[in-house]
């Protein structure tokens, strides 16, 4: 027994990894991490770009083959990882579903994410096509596409859940937008059953990234301020009152009735940017039932040391509530709702940074192959 199982079985959030790593395929590196309680893997562009530009491990498979577009290689190397990270996650995607199917949870777990191309995160066309392109080359029951939640994104979402596609929703900053993403998924859900698709076995979870919003809000206010490390916190609170009240609502009751999972928030960017705060602010602090916390490596390994999930501020009603409160003492000089606009540009323009990056690595790589 470890602290990852007893996140999960004591607390219920799901330990995801947010890193994947083909060393760590062949190596037993996953294998032996989700003996330890890792329930899932996500990755994204960064995280890619980061694995190839430090790893010698793709190098035979480069010279394998016999295409020579960067995006066209890079996306055969994502798909061949996914899948092998998929077979990896497989028993406990089957022991998840199995306890689904008993009424245990109200979930599945076991997912690996695999995101589409950033640039294509203001094109709702090419961000479906290309969901469907990767969960067919893919081909397992436990991937879930990663499509950004963005104004464009969100029809997307809606699109290919109602196709039968698993979906992470990814790059979500406020609470306004994290509504829109489940409304998003309910009607994804009812497009998927008026297209004939089992619910039972359709997944979503919603990405709530957490750090970058201190990161943003602290230097507005005085360095000596208590209100400083607390706004990401408040809004992960707030968040997840959110979910308690929208999956209690009608619209949801009745597609959880016919055999639909629930939408589950993820926790995303859980490692602290501020090198003050304590390395596990982000996980113990918001530890609650049928949530998932993604975690760097570093952030992962600390909390298998001396994870604290008695620390929660969500488990707690009165508590929770308190917390979340802390948005409306935020002063007038910081207006939310601009940060976090702010935060999804930025987001979404640093993923496309990687990417390119990412694409470059892979054509350096290929000119000393061909």
């Amino acid at each position: 027994m470890t602290l990852l199982n007893d996140l999960y079985d004591s607390y219920g959030q799901s330990p995801w990894i947010d890193n994947i790593r083909r060393e760590w395929l062949a190596d037993g590196t996953l294998t032996r991490l989700v003996e330890q309680g890792v329930r899932g893997v996500t990755s994204n562009p960064a995280i890619f770009a980061k694995a190839l530009s430090t790893s010698t491990a793709y190098d035979s498979y480069l010279a394998s083959l016999s295409a020579v577009d960067p995006e066209v290689i890079f996306e055969r190397l994502a798909v061949e990882d996914v899948r092998d990270a998929c077979d990896v996650l497989a028993s406990v995607y089957q022991s998840s579903t199995l306890d689904f199917d008993h009424g245990v949870r109200r979930y599945a777990d076991g997912f690996v994410s695999l995101e589409v191309s950033p640039r294509l995160a203001h094109d709702t066309t090419a961000t479906i096509e290309a969901a469907q392109r990767l969960a067919s080359a893919v081909e397992r029951e436990n991937l879930m596409v990663k499509i950004p939640a963005t104004v464009e994104g969100l029809p997307a979402v809606s699109a290919v859940l109602a196709a039968g596609i698993n979906v992470n929703v990814t790059l979500i900053f406020s609470l306004e937008r994290y509504a829109e993403v489940i409304t998003a998924w309910l009607s994804g859900l009812e497009g998927a059953v008026r297209n004939g698709h089992d619910i039972r076995r359709l997944a979503s979870v919603a990405s709530f990234f957490v750090s970058r919003v201190d990161a943003a809000v602290d230097p507005m206010l005085p360095t000596d301020d208590q209100r400083r490390g607390k706004t990401a916190i408040a809004q992960v609170a707030a968040a997840y009152e959110l979910y308690l009240l929208r999956t209690s609502e009608d619209r949801t009751q009745r597609l959880l009735a016919q055999g639909a999972q629930v939408q589950r928030p993820l926790w995303a960017s859980t490692s602290p940017k501020d090198p003050l705060y304590d390395d596990l602010l982000y996980v113990d602090g918001i530890v609650g039932d049928e949530t998932v916390n993604t975690m760097p490596d570093a952030t992962l390994a600390t909390t298998l040391k001396r994870g604290d999930f008695k620390k929660s501020l969500l488990v707690d009603s009165a508590i929770r509530a308190s917390t979340s409160s802390a948005l409306q003492e935020l002063p007038s000089s910081v207006v939310l709702e601009e940060v976090t606009t702010k935060l999804e540009i930025d987001g979404v323009a640093s993923f496309v940074t990687s990417y390119e990056e990412l694409l470059g690595t892979v054509a350096k790589k290929l000119s000393g192959i061909f």
